[in-house]
């Protein structure tokens, strides 16, 4: 028992001495388990300061198959190219699917339609979700035609009609018919907006993802939509005239960035570019 406990503490000495003088240099007296522990302690020490600087220092770019800095700026131009391919790729089958269809005499395929096949392919969760508002709106706005706009019926054709500019300001974002079917049009909070057409009020309240919205139906099957206002001037069932102030612009809805004017205009039952019969 005793030898045991004499080999555990048995010391050992490391010198430097001058081969020449035999003087002694340098000395140091440990024991077994201390050198196993410096040891241990050493190998740690090293790989902490091997992982900082592979971590926190250019040179884990010479690691082989780590990305650098030209790499990383590659991937993320080739996923802005991958996205607008996407959308070219959906422009194109639109076009693709309304020419079969109108070789073969069927109507042509509706937003609607290529919406909901986007979102089976699981493409554009945003679109799909900002059309699926759009739809529940278009069908209030259905059930609201109850409202008819008074006065006589003339069934003018929209490029004879003249638009009152609903508000005056920078169109931040353009209209395009598959993606963003509808402008933004940035003023100061608090501006009048403007009923773009006599007609009467369909739909006056509160959406999730664009806020305070107000829909007009005018004659000729024409109906704007206004969203994301501050506050609405009109409810449904209100008549009003071109000019009239039917809300104030603001940047309600989960989806706003910003204070903007988000206009629709539609007719007969389609989208179409505001801005080619409104100047902003």
């Amino acid at each position: 028992m005793a030898n045991d406990k004499n080999r555990t503490t048995r010391k050992y000495r490391a010198s430097l001495i001058d081969a020449v003088s035999h003087e002694r240099l340098w000395s140091i007296v440990f024991t077994r388990p201390a050198f196993v522990t410096a040891i241990v302690s050493l190998v740690v020490l090293l790989l902490v300061i091997f992982y900082l600087l592979v971590a926190f220092t250019p040179i884990r770019t010479f690691i082989p198959g780590y990305p650098d800095a030209q790499a990383r700026r590659q991937a993320v131009q080739n996923a802005i190219r991958i996205d607008s391919l996407e959308t070219q790729i959906l422009q194109w089958e639109l076009y693709t699917e309304n020419l079969k269809k109108v070789v073969a005499g069927e109507e042509p395929l509706l937003l609607d339609s290529l919406i909901l096949r986007r979102q089976e392919a699981g493409r554009d969760a945003d679109s799909v979700f900002l059309a699926r508002r759009d739809s529940l709106l278009r069908a209030r706005v259905t059930e609201a035609e109850q409202f008819e706009v008074s006065g006589p019926r003339r069934d003018l054709p929209i490029e004879a009609l003249s638009f009152y500019t609903p508000l005056k300001g920078v169109v931040s974002q353009s209209f395009d018919r598959t993606l963003h079917p509808w402008v933004d049009v940035t003023a100061p909070t608090g501006t009048a907006v403007m009923a773009v057409l006599d007609g009467t009020v369909v739909f006056a309240g509160w959406e999730e993802a664009d806020g305070y919205t107000l829909a007009i139906q005018h004659r000729g099957d024409i109906l704007s939509v206004y969203k994301r206002n501050e506050k609405l001037l009109k409810k449904a069932g209100d008549t009003v005239k071109a000019g009239t102030p039917v809300a104030l612009v603001g940047s309600s809805g989960s989806l706003t960035k910003g204070d903007h004017l988000r206009f629709e205009l539609w007719y007969a039952g389609e989208a179409v570019d505001p801005a080619a019969y409104i100047s902003f």
